[in-house]
């Protein structure tokens, strides 16, 4: 049995994933993410294929796994951005605002890497289900402003962050990007409120 370097074994897989997917991301980054494969993470991190084998079936789980730790932690960034405010308009001001710093810093570029790879299916739902969680911290600020029909609101706001973030990637100026999104989502909300 290999030594371990942390206090349990429990410990020590979870390190090693880490490292794994560590090593899957940098691949992604650099050379897109057709490029991340069992052999190319094992070579990566210095381990056998079959170590992989031990954490990850296959390349498609090892990417479902990356896209899902990316989605957690922007789902994380957007909850932070709203968690210390009870204003449910400066909560969307915010979260539309945070969303759109973190395409503009460049952050979401390994989701962007990876987003061509098809995923399992099993994995494929849940990606979808992390995709919509990123949008349920506005549910409760749009319910509390008096919005009848959240799902439409929710979708809306998608459809101006998204196209906000492809003017970002093409190169428009991120900062008036933020700016003219928040103020459209904003002023599309109050128009939805009865």
């Amino acid at each position: 049995m290999p030594r371990i370097s942390t206090s349990t074994v429990a410990k020590h897989r979870e390190w090693r994933r880490q490292q794994l997917v560590a090593a899957a991301c940098e691949i992604a980054l650099e050379k897109g993410g057709q490029a991340v494969t069992v052999a190319a993470v094992a070579e990566h991190a210095g381990l056998s294929r079959t170590s992989v084998y031990e954490y990850f079936g296959s390349s498609e789980e090892l990417i479902a796994d990356l896209v899902l730790d990316e989605l957690s932690r922007f789902s994380g960034v957007l909850q932070s951005a709203i968690s210390d405010t009870n204003d449910a308009f400066l909560a969307i001001e915010q979260w539309v605002e945070a969303a759109l710093r973190y395409i503009a810093d460049g952050r979401h570029l390994l989701a962007k890497a990876l987003s061509a790879i098809t995923a399992p299916k099993e994995r494929a739902r849940e990606i979808g289900a992390a995709h919509q969680a990123l949008l349920a911290p506005l549910a409760k600020a749009l319910d509390d402003i008096g919005v009848k029909d959240i799902a439409q609101a929710l979708s809306l706001i998608q459809a101006v962050t998204d196209v906000s973030t492809k003017r970002i990637e093409t190169g428009s100026n991120a900062e008036l990007e933020i700016i003219s999104a928040t103020n459209f989502c904003i002023a599309g909300i109050r128009s939805l409120i009865n």
